[in-house]
Parts: C-alpha cells; structure tokens; sequence
C-alpha cells in the first residue's frame, strides 16, 4: 500500500522565473518549515541542479534528525523534474514537479508524491496520526511562501490531499 500526496495552483509569474524558482537548491530551506530544522549537508556553493544530481540534507522529524538523500531522476526544462528519496525515513518516495502555462497567464505548478512508509505493521496508526497532518502542513507551508515569492493567481485543490492507493 501507498500514499499519494497532490497539489496544484497557478502563481502570477511566467515559466522562466518558475522553473529557476523551484529548480534552484538555494530555496530548498525557504520553502520547507522552520519546524523541521532542515539544513543542507552539502558543501557551499550548491551544484547547479540537472539531471542525476544528488542533493543531501537533514531535518529533524519529532526531533529526530534524519538525514537525507535526493537524486534528480528526471530534469525536463522548463515542464517536469522528478526527485526520489535514496536515503531517508521512506521506502519510497518519489516527487513529480510539473509545470505548464495556466490558461489567463501564470504558471499552472503541479506536486505529486507517491510514498510508502515504514513498518506495515503500524501504518494504519501513525499515517493519519502524525505522517499525513505533517505532510499537509508542509505542503500548505510551501503553497504560503511560493504565494510570497511568485505571486498567487488560484488553488486549482482548495488545500494538498493525501489518497490511500
């Protein structure tokens, strides 16, 4: 069994200044919550982020700090890149950003995330316990400061659902 994470909104700025947003590793830590105390755990400057890149961090999950791992599995300019998790607290997990010209202007920004947790065992517990309300509250966080830094033009999803499949 897996989870699906979906949002969808249109911000005011064009495509360019949409894809260097989201496709710069420097706003990483912007647009993730102070609460998880994310810090990137590579050195300075970043890599410019393309295909295969590798991009290592920490944040800290009820405390916990857990470290890690992303690769670029799919870098397509200026409408999809796609990143998994190689090392973290997910078996699976797998972010699709897509990006297409929103009919009236702005850009039509697309997140899906296909993730499994750990221990099948407890899943039916901590999902909707703890896992589902943090990923929201992430994904809502995201939503406040892209509105902040690329302008809000409408949620095409009232707020970031989650889905059993």
């Amino acid at each position: 069994m897996h989870f699906e994470l979906t949002d969808a909104f249109v911000v005011a700025a064009d495509l360019d200044r949409c894809w260097d947003f989201f496709g710069s590793a420097e706003n990483l830590p912007l647009i993730t919550p102070p609460w998880l105390r994310f810090q990137i755990a590579m050195p300075q400057p970043l890599p410019q982020i393309k295909q295969d890149t590798l991009l290592d961090y920490t944040i800290r999950w009820l405390g916990v700090p857990i470290r890690w791992r992303t690769k670029i599995v799919d870098w397509s300019p200026p409408g999809q890149f796609i990143d998994v998790q190689l090392r973290g607290p997910y078996p699976l997990w797998h972010h699709q950003h897509s990006f297409a010209l929103a009919d009236g202007g702005g850009v039509e920004c697309r997140d899906r995330v296909v993730y499994k947790l750990p221990v099948p065992g407890i899943r039916a517990l901590v999902h909707p316990l703890i896992v589902r309300r943090q990923l929201l509250n992430i994904f809502a966080y995201r939503r406040k400061i892209i509105a902040q830094h690329l302008g809000w033009r409408e949620a095409l999803q009232p707020a970031p659902e989650i889905i059993r499949r």
